[in-house]
């Protein structure tokens, strides 16, 4: 399934950005992924322009199977956030460090009635996921991530 969401209209980007992405995956990796109250994965995904690997920390939610449920949300920013982007280019070539261990995945949009089902889902566990869409314009695309066999 390919990732097609529109994006909005402009997105914030440049080197304080950068260090502040740092600065939270080594957070992550500090507390054991966990972040203002939220379970947090390290995302790496692979530049869709650079080749160059990017790792990013993302919320996550249980999803079926072992899964784990993420939102392209950008607290609620008009573009989608680049990992979204890197995704979409490359879903197969994605890794995230979770709980310690680092697991190889593969990234699905969802749609539908089961990504509404996911989305109520992390909206009832952090609300501020609710606020977020109110900022934006756009579809906050919600991702499964689902462990390479």
């Amino acid at each position: 399934m390919s990732f097609t969401t529109p994006s909005g209209t402009r997105q914030p980007r440049g080197a304080l950005l950068r260090f502040a992405t740092r600065m939270s995956v080594d957070h992550v990796r500090r507390t054991g992924g966990k972040s203002m109250g939220m379970n947090v994965l390290i995302l790496s995904t692979v530049g869709r322009k650079s080749g160059k690997v990017h790792q990013t920390p993302v919320a996550w939610f249980a999803g079926a199977g072992g899964s784990w449920i993420v939102v392209a949300s950008a607290n609620g920013a008009p573009k989608h956030p680049s990992w979204y982007l890197n995704l979409a280019a490359h879903p197969d070539r994605v890794t995230i460090e979770v709980q310690g261990r680092k697991v190889p995945v593969t990234a699905e949009e969802l749609r539908g009635a089961e990504r509404d089902a996911a989305w109520e889902q992390v909206v009832r566990e952090v609300p501020r996921f609710g606020t977020y869409r109110q900022k934006t314009d756009r579809v906050l695309p919600v991702i499964r991530l689902v462990e390479r066999g």
